[in-house]
């Protein structure tokens, strides 16, 4: 989900080449493959790096990590508006040459609750990126009205020592539930009158910060003032009525807004995300994610390039089109109890959180510099539910997660063929009194992309996809229909373009056709999955060679029925 505030100071050539020479004995500026490239991080200098173009994206992220600090499982490099996702895959493999820049993305979750108490027993509660500076605290302290609007006048305590506005969070507090203390520098009048041949001198303070507050304005929401805060679904169909579960969604989100505590955003991933707080504050009910501060989007607030041509960071996916593909996993995440229904409460097969499309308002998000408070600002987004978890897949082995807990996910993203899949976007819950191991999908922003060239599973490398479906599971994927899902989609309002359609035509296909003839999810993922960058995956040779003996304007379904029986004699071979 982002890049942190991190500050990378840079190298001189002498440091990139004998860092080059730790990993190879030959003189880097003798070597034809020896290139330089700049790594940037939002908010940081350039570092120059010298590698090899035969070197693997893995030991240049390593190469990083002993020079840079940044662990591996937390670092994505961007190239070319692509992310380096293939670690196996070359620097030539990407076409990265002399003199590139290379976008380092740093992942790290790192939010403090702090509590600021004044002088006079004000409480106000906030939370902070350990990245950001007393500075921001300041800031947020501001916004909160008279009398702590001049940011010249706060000085914060902590551990009886004022502490200085660059000093970062995590320097000062290592966990939650700090607490600093809020003093006011506040300027007095010194009045003196004569008092026969002496003076009188009298000190006039100004009032006291409650007596401050009496008058202060309160924001409202009406319509005749104009709203500051607000969000509501966006409702194509008027036939649609929402879920329960989408509509409590949505008015836990709004009243926290309306109560003051405001979107935070997520120090992780590459597009904006925020955590949408309760009425209390106390905890997080949802995740947003706006579409114009998607990855290479006009607001993106991670420091990345515009898209030139629309395409998204992952391969043949659209620029703005992130939340509908959320609201889309979910839609078509179908119960075990039949197919999703408005009125449907049953969790889906695969665990996909309540999603909906929402426009927002709020001050807080990645706004242009000429914003102010209007409706016409409003964001357009999704809305997800906070799932609480006691981290990601990253955190632990998978040898200890359940079997069918991986096959819900295995079956979810071989349908939608999700370009994005990694250990980092599997949620670890625990459900029930014996705290039983949940796993929940999130981030399909590049599900259903129009072909499968970016297609990548992390599961493919664990030990329970090589295991078989069960009997349950099988059912279910034996009820999928790609020509409903793809009526259900346009009757909520996206109309998939003719690519994508074709996409979850085949991947559902090649699902049900896999599960008859007993593969297992390892099976059917590698055949959807390249192996390298620049070798086609199965599935694509399959599409290729259906292309060639097809007529030009030939029916889609006459080109699915090619596919089917070119995909039939690939899969026996297969499984003889």
């Amino acid at each position: 989900m982002a890049s942190a505030g991190i500050t990378l100071r840079p190298i001189n050539e002498d440091l990139a080449v004998s860092f080059f020479q730790s990993n190879d004995t030959r003189t880097p500026h003798c070597s034809v493959e020896s290139i330089m490239i700049y790594l940037a991080v939002p908010g940081a200098s350039m570092t120059p790096m010298r590698v090899l173009a035969s070197d693997s994206i893995a030991s240049v992220k390593l190469r990083i990590q002993t020079c840079k600090g940044f662990v591996v499982k937390n670092q994505k490099l961007v190239f070319d508006g692509k992310e380096l996702s293939r670690n196996d895959s070359l620097i030539r493999d990407y076409g990265i040459s002399d003199g590139n820049i290379l976008h380092l993305v740093i992942h790290i979750s790192d939010v403090r609750v702090i509590t600021v108490k004044t002088a006079c027993g004000k409480k106000f509660k906030f939370h902070v990126e350990g990245g950001q500076t007393v500075q921001y605290v300041k800031r947020q302290i501001a916004k909160t009205g008279n009398p702590y609007v001049d940011l010249q006048n706060q000085k914060l305590v902590f551990a009886c020592e004022e502490l200085d506005d660059q000093r970062m969070i995590h320097d000062i507090c290592k966990n939650d539930d700090a607490v600093f203390h809020l003093l006011l520098h506040k300027s007095a009048k010194l009045r003196s009158k004569p008092v026969e041949r002496d003076f009188e001198l009298s000190i006039v303070a100004p009032l006291s910060e409650e007596k401050e507050n009496v008058n202060d304005i309160q924001v409202t929401t009406t319509e005749s003032t104009g709203k500051n805060v607000w969000i509501e679904p966006i409702i194509v169909n008027p036939k649609i009525e929402l879920p329960q579960v989408i509509r409590d969604l949505l008015h836990a989100t709004l009243a926290g807004l309306e109560n003051g505590n405001p979107p935070i955003m997520s120090s992780e991933g590459t597009g904006g995300a925020y955590f949408m707080q309760d009425k209390s504050g106390d905890k997080f009910v949802a995740v947003f994610k706006p579409i114009d501060e998607e990855p290479m989007a006009e607001n993106n607030p991670r420091g990345f390039p515009l898209s030139v041509n629309g395409e998204g960071l992952k391969r043949r996916t659209r620029v703005g089109e992130g939340a509908l593909r959320e609201v889309a996993a979910y839609i078509l995440d179908h119960p075990i109890s039949g197919r999703r229904s408005f009125s449907c409460v049953d969790v889906g097969f695969s665990g996909v959180p309540p999603t909906v499309l929402v426009r927002c308002l709020h001050g807080s998000f990645n706004h242009p510099v000429e914003y102010e408070h209007a409706m016409k600002h409003f964001k357009i987004g999704s809305l997800q539910m906070f799932m609480k978890n006691c981290g990601s897949c990253e955190e632990m082995g998978p040898r200890a997660f359940p079997v069918q807990e991986v096959h819900k996910i295995c079956v979810l993203d071989i349908r939608l063929a999700n370009a994005d899949r990694h250990a980092g976007n599997i949620l670890l819950c625990k459900k029930g009194e014996e705290n039983h191991l949940m796993l929940v999908p999130i981030d399909h922003g590049y599900c259903l992309p129009e072909n499968f060239e970016d297609c990548t599973f992390e599961w493919l490398y664990w030990p329970q996809s090589r295991q078989p479906f069960n009997t349950e599971t099988i059912d279910y994927i034996r009820s999928l229909d790609a020509e409903q899902d793809i009526a259900l989609l346009k009757f909520c309002g996206w109309e998939l373009s003719l690519e994508c359609s074709r996409t979850l035509r085949i991947s559902t296909m090649l699902l049900k056709k896999g599960v008859e003839r007993g593969l297992t999810p390892y099976d059917i993922g590698s055949i959807l999955c390249r192996e390298t960058i620049n070798e086609e995956s199965k599935i694509e040779e399959i599409i290729h060679e259906a292309n060639s003996i097809v007529l030009p304007g030939t029916t889609e379904t006459v080109f699915m029925e090619s596919i089917s029986n070119i995909m039939d004699r690939h899969l026996h071979e297969l499984t003889i």
